[in-house]
Parts: C-alpha cells; structure tokens; sequence
C-alpha cells in the first residue's frame, strides 16, 4: 500500500474540482494511506508577489518538517520531469517509503524552495494549482491500479 501525502497551497474552492478530487481520494483508499494537507494562500498583488511566494514557501516547509522525514518529497512544476502514466506508476512502485507532492499556488513555487527537492510536470501545459490537485490524484490513482494490476489503466 502506498503511504502518500499531498501537500498543496489554498484549497479546492471550485465546486467540481472538489468534487473531483474527492472521488479519486475515494478511489484510493484500497491502495493508499492518503493525507492532503492544505496551507494557507498569502494574498499577492503586483507588487508583492515575490514577498507572497515566499510566504507560501514558509508555510509548505513547515508542512514538509512535520512529515516528509524520511520521505521522497516531489515538487510539481511544469518544468519538471515529465513520465508518463506507466513510468510514474514504475518509479513509485520502487520507492519503499513515504510520497510527498508539493502543489506551488497560484504564482507557483518560490525558486529558493523548488531548488530543494525533485520536480515532476504532469504537463508541459500550465495549470491552476487546483486542476493540478485533481490531476495529481487522478495519476496516483491511475498509478496504484496500474501497481496492482487492475484494468483502469489501457
């Protein structure tokens, strides 16, 4: 069973994202222990958006001393390697600890911050940080049937 935690800034404030993210936390639960851990969204405007960043890059640290201790800790950034449904499903069957991913906000993650640990694309197309929650965990579920041997994945 595969031991995840999402980490993620601000919420799921768009109803059907919600919606679906809830139904793949459901999906997972018979392949999963599954966390999601939300930090809260530092207001930005033009001029403050680095100072914003920055306070969103304290609040996920915080988060990660709390549990990724002896995790592999991913950060998602388009600019980040990019597998496939099978090669993702492959390199978390190899990883015998904890998974951590990290979902940047709406300005995306602190450069400081994203030097830190691996990065992963789930596209080389930009995304709200709530679509991206979604498709995370859509891939995560689609990654633990493919480790089981379920036919969601063709």
């Amino acid at each position: 069973m595969l031991d995840i935690a999402i980490i993620a800034v601000g919420g799921l404030k768009f109803r059907p994202w919600a919606e679906a993210a809830a139904e793949y936390i459901k999906r997972l639960k018979p392949y999963a222990r599954l966390k999601v851990i939300e930090v809260e969204a530092a207001p930005f405007n033009h001029s403050s958006r680095a100072k914003s960043r920055q306070e969103e890059a304290e609040r996920l640290g915080r988060a990660l001393e709390k549990i990724a201790f002896g995790a592999s800790v991913f950060l998602l950034e388009e600019g980040g390697e990019a597998l496939d449904s099978l090669a993702l499903a492959r390199r978390l069957e190899k990883i015998n600890q904890p998974l951590v991913f990290v979902i940047g906000g709406a300005l995306g993650l602190e450069p400081n911050f994203s030097g830190r640990y691996p990065k992963l694309s789930l596209s080389p197309l930009t995304f709200t940080h709530e679509m991206a929650r979604v498709i995370l965990l859509e891939q995560l579920y689609r990654a633990a049937t493919i480790i089981g041997g379920k036919t969601y994945h063709y």
